[in-house]
């Protein structure tokens, strides 16, 4: 099973940027979609965005569209997360999660029982 870890989270002001990163590890990197997960206090884990690790296909939720940005380097089996414009609903703990799972039809955010594999999170907490 993959070991996933991040780092990169913080306490921004409002319009400000982040890079989260999500290091895996002990498992076949190919041939996964590793997403990014958010939940804040009170609320429903929910999908943020999502990379395809053979082809590079991301995926977006609507709230971050525009703002956000998911990108790899597989040479070092990591996902990063470039949220810019950050807003205070941004606040939440982000979660990277890792799955092998063949999406039939709808986005991979969409299928948070699919990954099997989930880090510790890390902490944004963006300020108005």
């Amino acid at each position: 099973q993959m070991q996933l870890v991040e780092s990169g989270g913080g306490s921004v002001q409002a319009g400000g940027s982040l890079r989260l990163s999500c290091a895996a590890s002990g498992y076949i990197y190919s041939n996964n979609y590793i997403a990014l997960f958010r939940q804040a206090p009170g609320k429903e884990r929910e999908g943020v965005a999502a990379i395809y690790t053979v082809g590079d296909n991301t995926y977006y939720a609507d709230a971050v569209k525009g703002r956000f940005t998911i990108s790899q380097d597989s040479s070092k089996n990591t996902v990063y997360l470039q949220m810019n414009s950050l807003k205070p609903e941004d606040t939440a703990m982000y979660y990277c999660a890792a799955g092998q799972f063949r999406l039939v039809s709808g986005s991979p955010l969409h299928a948070m029982s699919s990954y099997n594999a989930w880090g510790q999170g890390t902490q944004v907490t963006v300020s108005s």
